[in-house]
């Protein structure tokens, strides 16, 4: 990645979309919102351009991220706060700031465009490298200690779940098999083993077979669905009445997610059959795309990393106890 340009070659999924989704909330002055997964940067630059009023809070779990997209970002000053995070700590970001409730969210799930470009950080099985996958490179275990130290068991747990791999346990196999002999430390290797696992027949479509594998391992080594479980619930609670969430998902696991704590705060709790619903049972967020939004064709055609994004929008309709 050029350093002398932040953005690069970058191109941000669904830019105008999710500025568009999340205008109506942070249109007045004094508006905060937050940009929980910040990457380079494109959609923070978007947000604060296109709302010159607006506040920032900016977060990332990547130092290297915040450095780039800090360059990105510098002309707009005081505007924007960038804070090293993980965005299921957003409540203690904020309450660290003085900031009780913002009225616009955006996630943008999944690795980075940064992250899958630069071969060091293991994240492409298209290219040798060391297995990393880690998103904050200053802590935390490797995909290298999770194939070198797992159980069978564990393994093949997450290969199944997190990577929807069905050939899950015989691919966990071949990797206890061959760490007796050698250690994994690079990418190329575990590839050829995944390859050669998954039946002839299978290998012929879908793409490069060892993608669910790395997908599981990404997963794993950075915690993504426990963190996501923890920050969607955590974000609804700071947003402000009317204020809106837009969440990018990248793969089923985390749509689905985001999908059931969505549908659970739209949904009433009231029993059925009550003739008046009370105000504490009644939803409070409404849901604001039909199911999930998909990117347009001539956005995959720009950006072939568009081509899995799933949107979802939503707005808090309703105080509660728990804002």
């Amino acid at each position: 990645m050029n350093t002398e340009d932040p953005a690069g070659k970058h191109v941000s999924v669904m830019l105008q979309r999710c500025v568009d989704a999340l205008a109506p909330a942070i249109s007045a002055p004094g508006a905060v919102v937050v940009d929980c997964t910040l990457g380079l940067g494109g959609h923070s630059e978007a947000l604060l351009t296109q709302f010159p009023e607006v506040r920032l809070v900016a977060t990332d779990r990547d130092p290297s991220a915040l450095r780039l997209a800090g360059q990105r970002l510098e002309r707009f000053g005081d505007r924007a706060t960038l804070v090293h995070a993980v965005y299921d700590e957003l409540p203690q970001v904020l309450e660290r700031l003085g900031i009780d409730q913002v009225q616009g969210i955006l996630f943008d799930l999944g690795v980075s465009s940064m992250q899958l470009d630069e071969a060091e950080r293991g994240f492409a099985y298209a290219q040798d490298a060391p297995l990393d996958m880690r998103m904050d490179q200053t802590r935390g275990q490797t995909a290298a200690d999770v194939l070198n130290t797992y159980s069978h068991g564990q393994l093949a747990h997450i290969l199944k779940f997190f990577g929807e791999e069905r050939f899950a346990g015989k691919i966990a196999s071949v990797i206890v098999r061959e760490r007796e002999k050698e250690p994994f430390t690079t990418s190329a290797r575990l590839v050829e083993l995944v390859r050669n696992a998954i039946p002839a027949a299978t290998r012929r479509t879908g793409g490069n077979p060892a993608k669910r594998t790395f997908q599981a391992l990404r997963i794993e080594v950075n915690g993504e669905l426990e963190v996501l479980d923890r920050a969607i619930p955590a974000a609804l609670d700071v947003l402000a009445l009317g204020g809106r969430i837009a969440v990018m998902s990248f793969q089923s696991l985390e749509d689905r997610l985001v999908k059931q704590h969505f549908a659970a705060a739209a949904t009433s709790t009231a029993p059925p059959g009550l003739p008046i619903v009370p105000e504490e049972h009644q939803p409070w967020l409404k849901l604001l795309t039909r199911g999930a939004e998909l990117p347009t064709e001539e956005e995959i055609e720009e950006n072939r990393r568009a081509a899995s994004v799933r949107l979802r929008v939503a707005e808090r309709i309703r105080n509660t106890p728990r804002a």
